[in-house]
């Protein structure tokens, strides 16, 4: 899978809704019910963080869940895209990018959201192929107006802004026509999860799913 074909497909899934949830999974018994709950509300593409001991064997739990689309993300080497090709992600996503990295999802076949922030490496993207970034971390970075100042000279760059964003933010961002979804970790609470609030979880999702998007 070169480089564009993996960008054409991360495209496509952070396409299936305005909010692609940021999961940090401390329990693999939550993975399941998290993942129907996301998906039941309208959120598909699930991106579950290898930050945690058991974030792979979430994935695993993850997988099968009807009508998601489970992805990796916190992809820093190598290792960490075999390992989450493995667990079945079907998406990778990383703060940043190198071209080890870029290789690893190309040998694996896995399409990956690189993180990109400014114009010198959204520039550096583009020429291996990457069109579709991760504007990461959003608010630190500048948040909505960087990306409204990127896309006068970066026109046909989309990205998915993460870190900092919420409910309240969220639409100063999808208002943007360069910003495609954004990712956030709000819909998935770690008391609600706790709690095994599955309802309450749904609810959240549901009303990140309803946020409109900027029409191209």
């Amino acid at each position: 899978m070169t480089p564009a074909d993996q960008s054409a497909t991360a495209r496509e899934i952070c396409a299936m809704a305005p909010i692609v949830p940021v999961i940090v999974v401390n329990d693999t018994a939550h993975a399941e019910p998290l993942a129907r709950a996301l998906v039941a509300g309208g959120l598909r593409a699930l991106e579950v963080t290898l930050r945690t001991p058991c974030a792979l064997d979430a994935i695993r739990a993850m997988v099968d869940v009807e009508g998601g689309v489970v992805g990796a993300g916190t992809l820093i080497t190598p290792a960490d895209v075999k390992a989450a090709k493995a667990a079945g992600a079907k998406f990778g996503v990383a703060p940043g990018f190198s071209e080890k990295l870029v290789k690893a999802c190309e040998d694996e076949g896995l399409p990956l959201l690189p993180g990109a922030v400014t114009a010198s490496e959204i520039m550096q993207a583009l020429e291996w192929g990457y069109d579709m970034l991760k504007f990461f971390p959003a608010a630190n970075a500048g948040g909505p107006a960087a990306l409204k100042a990127l896309g006068g000279p970066l026109p046909q760059v989309s990205f998915c802004p993460t870190g900092g964003v919420s409910l309240q933010n969220a639409r100063d961002y999808l208002s943007l026509p360069n910003v495609l979804c954004a990712g956030g970790s709000w819909v998935a609470p770690a008391g609600m999860m706790n709690a095994g609030n599955w309802t309450g979880i749904e609810a959240l999702a549901a009303e990140a799913a309803a946020l409109s998007r900027a029409k191209a």
